[in-house]
């Protein structure tokens, strides 16, 4: 395996080099010829979008990771599947730009990959957006055909932050690290705080998971490595985070789409699915089974051989 991007991140660790991790927990072998690449590409003046390049053929897939993750989030899916892929770091997320007004829903979004898709991915076959990542590929898809052929998105529906919805800390699992402290003394709490949410991942995977998703600071503390803390700038009206305006989107997709929930996830619930499917009567729903929310993290073969099937069966 080789890593074509030497650069390395401030606290100074081998972002490819936990790869063979993700292999022996997954039964597959690491191919030593294997080309890996950290590359930015400006969306906006002083605005760089950051993504890993899986191989150096031409991308087949786009990945889009959900809120508080970052592109190694499909490191195990991507291994799968073996296919050349672009796993995105979505604005606010790895080491992706910031924005002064926090605004990282869908919207901002895929307006980033709006300009950068054409020069990363621009015969891309599919792409796979989990949670904030699946209501991004969904207005990309509604907006953008030429740049979503086919969508896949992971367990999630424009209803998933519906006023009045409502999870235990449980139920939300990993996603309720957003609303936790922003910093740690040490790696460790922050590794001890992720396996108490994950308690049927492996410890050695959620913490592989932390260390992709943590930074290091001069003074010595841990912080995530995402920009979702804090108020919102003085003067925001609206809710970011309120997806319901997509049903919208969901009506105007013309490409083949496929939504994949977990099983065992509360985020996409019967109702939400029907709907979906309502307005998308050629839509393909399937239901991975001891998955969670994060799909790609608790059942990745599962996923890969779904979305092999999906955007590549008879290719």
């Amino acid at each position: 395996m080789t890593a074509a991007d030497g650069a390395r991140a401030p606290d100074d660790y081998d972002e490819f080099g936990l790869l063979h991790e993700n292999a022996d927990e997954c039964g597959l072998t690491l191919d030593p010829d294997l080309v890996l690449e950290r590359g930015f590409l400006e969306v906006e003046p002083g605005r760089r979008l950051s993504y890993i390049r899986w191989g150096t053929a031409e991308p087949e897939l786009v990945l889009l990771h959900g809120g508080g993750q970052n592109a190694h989030t499909w490191d195990s899916v991507a291994l799968a599947l073996g296919r050349p892929a672009i796993a995105v770091d979505l604005p606010g997320h790895g080491h992706s730009f910031r924005r002064a007004d926090r605004d990282y829903g869908p919207w901002r979004n895929a307006a980033a990959l709006e300009v950068a898709l054409p020069r990363l991915a621009p015969e891309g076959a599919v792409v796979v957006g989990m949670s904030l990542g699946g209501v991004t590929a969904i207005h990309l898809a509604a907006k953008r055909p030429d740049l979503c052929r086919r969508a896949v998105v992971v367990d999630v529906t424009p209803q998933v932050n519906a006023p009045g919805r409502s999870m235990t800390t449980q139920e939300r699992g990993s996603v309720a690290l957003i609303a936790g402290p922003p910093e740690y003394e040490s790696l460790e709490e922050m590794v001890d705080a992720a396996v108490a949410l994950n308690p049927s991942r492996p410890a050695s995977a959620v913490r592989r998971g932390v260390r992709h998703n943590a930074l290091r600071d001069a003074d010595g503390r841990w912080r995530w490595r995402y920009d979702l803390f804090g108020p919102l700038p003085e003067g925001t009206t609206r809710d970011l985070w309120d997806f319901t305006p997509l049903w919208d989107d969901v009506s105007s997709i013309r490409v083949p789409a496929m939504l994949v929930r977990g099983g065992l996830s509360r985020f996409v619930l019967d109702e939400d699915a029907a709907e979906m499917r309502r307005r998308l009567p050629d839509l393909r729903v399937e239901v991975v089974d001891g998955a969670g929310h994060a799909v790609q993290s608790d059942r990745p073969l599962e996923l890969a051989r779904l979305i092999e099937d999906f955007a590549f069966a008879g290719t």
